[in-house]
């Protein structure tokens, strides 16, 4: 199973809700939020809140407290755990930030299962207080993708884990999503691949109106245990079609008397 890249969002498909709105709703500044909302864009809008917090007294022990209560399906941990057990290499993408992604990971104890998260960067400054900047400095230039956020095409992530998956002799993605933003990494998926979208969400819909588009294998979702089942059967077809795969190159190559391989399921 080691040539399997699994790819997760985190918001709404890790987790069963949005990281950035469960924590200002939890920390009651949900009436300032939407009013900023409309004159800024969400990733600096975040940043701002957490500002916002700060002057208001709300520490990052506070913020991590609530972060570690956000809903996350028990079966999304056993499947994210299978999935390490088995081999497959595992890696976020996703536009919440990296202290609220690896705070809930840490948590849950499935930090050591991802070999990689992309995010937008955050920290925690020397007056205690969360900074989060955007994964693509908008400020200074545009990722060139008119349909993505002005701070993260998740498209570009993806070709760069695929070209450094393929140099490494991993050849199948199974990615998992659930809103807009999923929808354009998910047309860079090829013909062996899968995409997951979570059911009535809006990559499943964006799918469902132009399935043309997409050359991956689509299999939707609803809940954690429909992610469970429907992840670790498609890591376990993939391993059984690269099993063949192998067998039929042995038996291709054989000079000899062809010596039958069977394959355990």
């Amino acid at each position: 199973m080691a040539g399997i890249v699994v790819v997760f969002d985190f918001d709404k498909t890790i987790i069963d809700c949005d990281s950035d709105n469960w924590v200002v709703d939890q920390l009651g500044a949900t009436e300032l939020f939407e009013l900023l909302l409309p004159s800024m864009p969400w990733n600096s809008l975040m940043d701002t809140m957490m500002k916002e917090l700060h002057l208001q007294g709300k520490t990052i022990e506070e913020i991590a407290d609530c972060l570690k209560r956000a809903p996350l399906d028990p079966h999304v941990i056993t499947a994210i755990k299978s999935a390490y057990d088995l081999g497959c290499d595992l890696r976020v993408v996703s536009d919440a930030n990296l202290f609220f992604i690896e705070t809930v990971l840490e948590h849950h104890g499935l930090l050591e299962c991802f070999s990689e998260i992309n995010t937008n960067p955050s920290y925690v400054d020397e007056e205690g207080r969360l900074r989060i900047f955007p994964y693509h400095d908008f400020t200074t230039s545009s990722h060139g993708c008119s349909v993505c956020p002005p701070n993260m095409c998740k498209s570009k992530i993806i070709e760069r884990i695929q070209a450094q998956a393929s140099a490494e002799g991993k050849e199948r993605f199974i990615y998992l999503g659930d809103g807009k933003g999923d929808y354009c990494p998910s047309l860079k998926l090829g013909e062996e691949d899968y995409v997951m979208p979570r059911k009535d969400y809006p990559l499943w819909q964006l799918i469902c109106d132009n399935p043309q588009q997409l050359k991956a294998e689509v299999h939707e979702w609803s809940n954690g245990e429909e992610l469970e089942r429907t992840l670790l059967q498609l890591i376990s077809m993939s391993s059984a079609a690269d099993h063949n795969h192998a067998a039929q190159l042995f038996s291709a190559d054989c000079k000899f008397e062809t010596i039958p391989i069977y394959v355990t399921q």
